[in-house]
């Protein structure tokens, strides 16, 4: 049976011999060609590539309907390539498959390991197994082709070094290129250390071990994420950067105001792409900051709020892929109770003001960054004390200030230790200026959410006869 082959770039051919049939290379000169061989003859094949505009009821699709019904009558067939969807009049006349990107598995065998032990012997390689498996991870989202162009390019340096794994991370998102409705969120060095949350991090550390394992062979899934509620400035967005720098994984923000439309339906097919895009460049930590603002709905959105939740959740509930979800919430009455259920994050933490321990650490961390000193043991206890009350931001901008003075007095040492005590004093932290609004984040996540720091503070220890949740962390 004759079997016909078009592209844009070639033309039409007969697949045994490269020379063109017509001289007319346009798809639209390929159907005219099809539509007089099949008139004339049967078993006749047509293979179509790159074809376009058949998504929508377009003069196109109808144009490729009509050719396969007189194909069908003459026992010939038309075979069509498209990396789009297509219009279901047409779909509906044959057969579809889909063909799917291949899995980690497939780009381990077929690309990395194969690209990898070929050079072997010409270059300096520090990958063995585990890191082209984690590389192999890495590009899942991406077609074979650009996978191979991935690695290639690394290998064309002349080494392959452990560290040139985060690299693969920055190739995808020249992939993508304008993620919708994600922002790549840029990481420094040793700019996010978080003091306190002693609770959080060391839950923080088991789930590091389980996103970076091999789940394949296992009935596992990746850790889901973590929903932070509790007082502002207390470390909630700071620990989303911290996460992801510790875990060595990029870090994307899921921008909610870009994805709410003004028209019905639109919010929601937005956010159904920014979950498959998010779903295509992990492993990554994707950052939700203030997630009840997006989601706090009302009577006069036409049910958008209510449809967005529930896409949401869903997608939090079925995602196999490894996105590890770091939501931070102030406004915690504004929260949908669905999203607190068990089985959307992974945990559920509260995050209050730090203890005096925490404040010393906090402070100890600060005076590092910004005054390069260490603060003496009685200084340190004096701060601890004036700082109660104190968010870890309020920490930090007060010793910012102290650094800020130094430089504009050409100073190389600190102030004296009145001096920084004075200007602790002089601060104003905002459980001072809201009282009432701390008091009831504090409520609210006293019995319903785990501690993100060693304990409990004291006050809020009398204040509730109840018995708060524990966290069980098996090592």
């Amino acid at each position: 049976m004759p079997f016909y082959y078009h592209s844009r770039a070639t033309g039409l051919f007969d697949i045994t011999s490269p020379t063109p049939v017509i001289d007319d290379r346009s798809f639209v000169g390929a159907l005219d060609f099809a539509t007089a061989t099949f008139s004339g003859r049967n078993n006749a094949n047509f293979i179509l590539t790159d074809v376009d505009d058949i998504e929508t009821d377009s003069s196109s699709a109808r144009h490729l309907a009509e050719i396969s019904r007189l194909a069908e009558t003459h026992q010939g067939s038309i075979i069509v390539i498209a990396s789009g969807p297509v219009w279901s009049g047409l779909a509906r006349l044959g057969m579809s498959v889909s063909l799917d990107l291949p899995d980690a598995s497939e780009l381990y065998t077929d690309v990395v390991k194969a690209y990898v032990d070929d050079h072997r012997a010409v270059m300096r390689i520090e990958w063995e197994h585990e890191e082209m498996r984690l590389a192999s991870e890495a590009l899942v989202g991406v077609t074979e082709t650009e996978a191979i162009n991935a690695i290639t390019t690394m290998l064309a340096r002349g080494s392959l070094l452990k560290d040139d794994l985060s690299e693969l991370s920055v190739f995808k998102d020249q992939i993508f290129g304008e993620l919708s409705g994600i922002e790549r969120v840029k990481l420094k060095d040793n700019d996010y250390q978080v003091g306190g949350l002693t609770t959080l991090r060391e839950w923080l550390t088991t789930r590091r071990e389980l996103i970076r394992a091999d789940l394949s062979g296992t009935h596992l899934h990746p850790p889901k994420g973590v929903l932070l509620v509790g007082v502002p400035g207390c470390g909630k967005s700071l620990s989303a950067k911290a996460i992801a720098a510790e875990w060595k994984l990029p870090l994307y923000r899921l921008d909610m105001a870009s994805i709410l439309g003004m028209y019905v339906g639109v919010s929601e097919s937005r956010l159904k792409e920014a979950l498959d895009t998010a779903d295509r460049i992990a492993p990554c930590i994707l950052w939700v900051d203030e997630i009840e603002k997006a989601l706090a709905g009302g009577n006069s959105d036409s049910g958008t709020t209510t449809r967005l939740i529930g896409q949401f959740l869903f997608w939090l509930q079925e995602s196999t892929s490894k996105v590890f979800m770091v939501a931070t919430a102030n406004d915690v009455s504004a929260l949908p109770p669905e999203l607190l259920r068990k089985g959307r994050f992974d945990e559920l933490f509260f995050v209050d003001l730090p203890d005096e321990r925490d404040r010393s650490e906090i402070i100890c961390l600060y005076f590092r960054k910004y005054l390069q000193v260490e603060p003496s043991a009685e200084l340190l206890a004096a701060l601890a004390e004036i700082s109660d009350g104190f968010a870890g931001s309020d920490i930090e901008s007060v010793v910012h200030d102290i650094a800020a003075a130094m430089f504009m007095q050409h100073r190389d040492t600190p102030p004296g230790d009145e001096y920084i005590k004075d200007v602790f004093a002089n601060v104003m932290p905002f459980s001072r200026t809201n009282p009432e609004e701390v008091a009831a984040i504090r409520a609210w996540g006293r019995d319903r959410a785990i501690p993100a720091g060693r304990s409990t503070p004291l006050d809020a220890r009398q204040a509730s006869a109840t018995t708060s949740r524990r966290l069980v962390i098996l090592n």
